[in-house]
């Protein structure tokens, strides 16, 4: 005879919601991003995790972590990103093992001009899931997070 665990359940449950909404935002930050800017969700966070660095460089595995890529996604991405003049990588002159990435003035314009489409399309999207009843808890949950403008 198997033992229900309600635990096991509600975590997965919570688990597939969360997969659910993030599924929706990605798809609609992604058709936004690419129609407008030729940019994916991943390479927009990126630019944007280097424009909060107030004039700041960061490390290959700072930009990882942001991301959520491994190191050699993140190289890739990253020489993408290089290659369209969006950012720039130079060695760090402590640790020659150490390479920094800092946007370019190329990526800081494309971003600012992203940073609009991507807001909006994040509103409207968070605000048609919240119609969906299994959303909606987790959908308040997020905004409840979020510091009043």
């Amino acid at each position: 005879m198997v033992i229900a665990d309600d635990a096991v359940e509600v975590r997965a449950q919570g688990w597939r919601t969360l997969a659910a909404l993030h599924g929706r935002l990605e798809e609609a930050l992604e058709k936004a991003l690419q129609a407008g800017f030729d940019l994916s969700v991943v390479e927009y966070t990126v630019l944007d995790t280097l424009a909060r660095q107030d004039g700041w460089h960061m490390r290959m595995q700072q930009v990882a972590r942001a991301a959520a890529l491994s190191h050699s996604a993140t190289t890739r991405l990253v020489t993408r990103l290089e290659n369209r003049g969006l950012l720039n990588r130079t060695l760090c002159a402590d640790d020659r093992r150490g390479i920094y990435s800092s946007l370019t003035d190329h990526g800081k314009e494309l971003l600012e001009r992203a940073r609009p489409v991507h807001a909006a399309t994040l509103k409207k999207a968070l605000d048609e899931a919240s119609e969906s009843p299994e959303l909606t808890p987790l959908v308040e949950a997020l905004l409840g997070t979020l510091p009043r403008p």
